[in-house]
């Protein structure tokens, strides 16, 4: 059909047979159509919608423009685990050594972060040496002797989401739950995993704020995963305040190798667990969540997890001894002590704004290909719930630039409420959706 009668037919809330969809996807990659008309369309699918088999017509449709990874030659059942975005967010560091620590072969393509969000490529370039983009050869070997491989999406994966979504960062069409779904599952299945875990984040400092919308946008990827063939389970967690302790890519190093030495931020190290328990069931290497828990908080705390994550830095070109020697990782210049303004309890920690802080210190972007500094960011010294007292310091602004830190801090003080009354701890976990629907915690 033509491009003009396709943006016509979704414009009237029609619905494109699959067909359609692969030769709209087809022609768009192959660059028959010309980004003005894909805005077009994007933009009626944006207001009007689409149905679960267009979804999943545009998902595979995506998946198919490139490489689609062969990981049979990789024995046992591949895992891959995808957060929707989040403050803190530093459980791939965790999860992934651990899980593959416990005998389940843990595949992620990865990306750079955009907004106030942190990308796990971004993170792990923190470590001196070590190398986010592997070819599928590397790829399949370090899976197959180390269990573990990470790498940054290659052009040749899913190039039409990567088209379409520089296309709809800047035509104001990238909060549709459909194109949102079509985008992360295009590349978790042509990235080659049997099995997939989404973590979708849920609130001020998550791209859903509701939880309605979370479902939705869970429900939706849950259903594609399952009618491509890939088991999918999705964990609804809580983004209202940031989940670790540490923003800022280098600083998430730290905090990830400090949960792998069994201390760090609970709430982080929980989830982290929560997490690898799901994918311990995925991999049949658990027979209920309980199990897998008990099996991975063993493996964090006799060493195994983090002697794997070493292995794993070494075998991608980086230097392990990180784990030892954190000055090793880039160091931020200056510094500046954030104190309480009186004594009583953490009310609220502004996920958004302390991930918008991070963004104006460097340590995000603003833009794609912004430059950002690896050792700039914030170290949190509480949580809602925490007692402080008047001029107890908490939170640390690390910054290249002496001019960052006031401006920082001065949106990081506004972002963190102290309230005389005693306040409950937020829930971290708010529900669960697989292809038998959505189950609220």
């Amino acid at each position: 059909m033509h491009m003009v009668d396709c943006i016509a037919k979704k414009r009237n809330g029609e619905e494109h047979s699959s067909d359609e969809i692969k030769e709209l996807i087809t022609a768009y990659t192959r660059g028959d159509i010309p980004d003005y008309q894909m805005a077009a369309w994007l933009m009626a699918v944006y207001l009007n919608g689409m149905s679960a088999e267009e979804t999943s017509a545009m998902t595979r449709a995506m998946a198919q423009s490139g490489k689609v990874m062969n990981l049979d030659a990789v024995s046992g059942i591949k895992v891959d685990k995808h957060s929707t975005g989040g403050v803190a967010d530093t459980t791939t560091l965790v999860v992934a050594p651990l899980v593959a620590a416990a005998g389940v072969p843990v595949s992620k393509m990865s990306g750079r972060g955009l907004g106030f969000t942190g990308g796990t490529i971004d993170k792990l370039e923190s470590i001196p040496g070590f190398r986010t983009m592997l070819t599928e050869e590397e790829f399949i070997a370090n899976l197959n002797v180390h269990g573990l491989a990470v790498t940054g999406q290659t052009p040749n994966i899913a190039p039409a989401d990567g088209r379409i979504y520089a296309l709809r960062d800047v035509t104001a069409t990238v909060e549709s739950i459909p194109l949102i779904a079509s985008s992360i599952m295009s590349k978790k299945i042509a990235a080659g995993a049997d099995k997939i875990l989404l973590d979708v984040k849920v609130g001020r400092g998550a791209f859903m704020k509701s939880i309605d919308k979370a479902v939705e946008l869970a429900q939706t990827m849950v259903t594609i995963g399952e009618t491509v063939g890939r088991q999918t389970v999705a964990v609804l967690t809580n983004m209202e305040e940031p989940l670790g302790q540490a923003v800022g890519n280098s600083l998430e190093v730290w905090e990830a190798l400090e949960i792998l030495k069994g201390k760090g931020c609970q709430a982080l190290r929980e989830l982290c667990l929560i997490l690898g328990a799901h994918m311990m069931v995925l991999a049949n290497q658990a027979a209920t969540l309980q199990q897998a828990y008990t099996i991975l908080e063993k493996f964090l705390l006799d060493g195994l997890a983090l002697a794997k994550f070493c292995e794993f830095i070494e075998a991608q070109g980086g230097n392990a001894a990180v784990a030892q020697n954190y000055n090793l990782l880039p160091q931020a210049k200056y510094q500046k002590q954030i104190k309480a303004c009186q004594t009583g309890y953490i009310q609220s920690i502004l996920a958004d704004q302390i991930g918008y802080a991070a963004m104006r210190l460097g340590a995000g972007r603003e833009f794609k290909e912004q430059p950002i500094d690896l050792a700039a960011g914030i170290l949190l010294h509480c949580r809602v719930g925490d007692r402080v007292e008047k001029d107890q310091v908490i939170a640390t602004v690390y910054a290249s630039h002496s001019q960052k830190l006031s401006l920082a801090g001065a949106i990081i003080e506004k972002a963190i409420f102290v309230t005389a009354s005693p306040v409950n701890t937020l829930p971290l976990l708010l529900g669960f959706v697989d292809k038998n629907g959505y189950k609220p915690i």
